[in-house]
C-alpha cells in the first residue's frame, strides 16, 4: 500500500469535505505536525512545519457560508404558522426555483445560491402551511429538497452543524409529505453531514440503516430505491475507508457497482448522480482514504468524469491531487488542483481540505513552482520561514 497514513482522512465523497483531525498528520506521517487540529470546524491558522519550513493556512470564510447559516437561524415556520399568506403559490414556478437550487449547488456558486435561498425559504415555508390539504405533500417535497441543497452547500463549506440542521429539516419534511425515498435521501445527506464532521461511525450507521430501509423496496425493482441504496452503499463505502475497514470499503463498492449496473445510465435519482461513474470516482476516493494511491490512479485512468455535474468532477480532480501527493509527485498534484479550480473556482477556494493540500505540497517541495505559488496565494496559503 502506497503512503499509507497519507491523507487518509481528508478525501471527498459526494458533498464530503473532511478534513485532518488532531490524529491525522498530512502527507509527512510523523515527519509534520498540524497545531491546533484541522478538522472543518476549525476556524484559525493551521501550520504544517518540517525542517525549518512551513506553510500556514490563512483564516478566511467562504462566500456564502455566513448567508446560509443565516437563513436557517430565522423563525421562518412561525412566520409561516402566525401570518396570512395573501394569495395561491405558483407551485410551478417554487419547482423551477428549487431546481435552480440544485444547479447552484452542483456548481458550487454558493453566494448565488444563498441569494436564492434567502427568498425562496420563507416562500416555500409560507406556502407549505397556507395551500389546502391536497396540494401540501407536493410543497413539503419541495421544502425538503430546497433543505437538501442548503445542506449539501454547508457540508462542502466545512459547516457541518449547520448542515446537520437542513438535513433535519429536509427529513421532516419528507415525513409531512409521506414520501419514504425523499427520506431515505435525506438520510444519504445526513451521512455525507457525519463524514465531514468525522463522525464516521455515525455516517456508517445513518447510511447503513437508510439502506438496509430501502431493500425491500429495491429487491421489488423500483429504480429509485434501488438507486438511492446504492448511493448509500457508496457512503457505507467512504465510511469504512475512513475507519481503516479495507475489506469492508472495497465490499461495499462491489455492491454498488452490481447496483449501478441494474439501475443504468443517464440518471440522477434524488440528485445523487449515482451510476457507474460515479461508483468509480467512489473507489479513487476510497483508495486514496486507504493511503493506496497506486489502485486510485489506476481506478482513475477508466473514468471519464464529463457527464457528471461540476462538482463531482472537481471532487474526482481533487482526489487525483490527494492520490499523486502521497506519491510525492508535485507537478502532477498541482495540474489535478488547477483542472479542479477550473472547472468549480468557488469550491476550490471553499473547502479547507483543498487548502490544507495546497500547504503541504509547499511544504513538500522546495523552491514551489510558480503555479504552486500562484495557487497558495489565491487560496491564502502562504509559505513561512522560521528558520533552522
Amino acid at each position: 500500500m502506497e503512503g499509507a497514513g497519507v491523507f487518509a482522512a481528508g478525501g471527498v465523497g459526494d458533498g464530503v469535505g473532511a478534513e485532518f483531525g488532531d490524529d491525522q498528520l498530512g502527507v509527512f506521517g510523523a515527519g509534520v505536525a498540524v497545531q491546533g487540529g484541522a478538522g472543518p470546524a476549525t476556524r484559525g491558522a493551521e501550520f504544517l512545519r518540517v525542517s525549518g519550513e512551513s506553510a500556514s493556512v490563512a483564516e478566511g470564510e467562504a462566500p456564502g457560508a455566513s448567508r446560509l447559516r443565516l437563513v436557517l437561524s430565522a423563525a421562518h415556520s412561525l412566520k409561516a404558522i402566525l401570518g396570512q399568506q395573501k394569495a395561491s403559490p405558483d407551485v410551478s414556478a417554487l419547482r423551477a426555483e428549487v431546481d435552480h437550487a440544485w444547479s447552484l449547488t452542483h456548481q458550487a456558486n454558493y453566494a448565488d445560491l444563498a441569494e436564492l435561498l434567502e427568498g425562496l425559504v420563507p416562500r416555500l415555508e409560507s406556502a407549505a402551511r397556507t395551500v389546502p390539504d391536497a396540494d401540501r405533500p407536493e410543497l413539503f417535497r419541495l421544502l425538503a429538497v430546497m433543505y437538501h441543497t442548503c445542506s449539501g452547500a454547508l457540508a462542502n463549506l466545512g459547516e457541518p452543524e449547520a448542515a446537520w440542521i437542513a438535513v433535519d429539516r429536509a427529513v421532516v419534511a419528507a415525513e409531512r409529505a409521506d414520501d419514504p425515498l425523499l427520506m431515505a435521501a435525506g438520510e444519504f445527506r445526513l451521512s455525507i453531514v457525519f463524514l465531514s464532521a468525522r463522525h464516521f461511525e455515525q455516517a456508517a450507521q445513518a447510511s447503513g440503516s437508510a439502506a438496509d430501509a430501502l431493500r425491500p423496496l429495491a429487491e421489488a425493482g423500483q429504480v429509485e430505491a434501488v438507486a438511492l441504496r446504492g448511493a448509500l452503499t457508496l457512503q457505507r463505502a467512504v465510511a469504512a475507508a475512513r475507519l481503516n475497514l479495507a475489506d469492508e470499503a472495497y465490499g461495499f463498492l462491489r455492491d454498488a457497482r452490481a447496483m449501478a449496473e441494474e439501475v443504468g445510465d443517464g440518471r440522477n435519482d434524488y440528485n445523487t448522480e449515482f451510476g457507474l461513474t460515479n461508483v468509480g470516482l467512489h473507489e479513487v476516493s476510497v483508495a486514496v482514504d486507504l493511503g493506496d494511491a497506486g489502485h486510485a490512479l489506476r481506478a482513475a485512468r477508466a473514468i471519464d468524469a464529463s457527464g457528471l455535474s461540476p462538482e463531482r468532477q472537481t471532487r474526482f480532480q481533487i482526489d487525483m491531487a490527494r492520490a499523486y501527493a502521497q506519491r510525492r509527485q508535485v507537478v502532477d498534484a498541482v495540474a489535478a488542483l488547477l483542472k479542479a479550480r477550473e472547472q468549480s473556482p468557488e469550491m476550490v477556494r471553499s473547502l479547507p481540505m483543498v487548502k490544507q493540500l495546497v500547504a503541504d505540497l509547499l511544504t513538500m517541495s522546495q523552491p514551489p513552482s510558480e503555479e504552486l505559488r500562484a495557487l497558495a496565494g489565491e487560496l491564502g496559503v502562504h509559505e513561512v520561514r522560521s528558520g533552522a
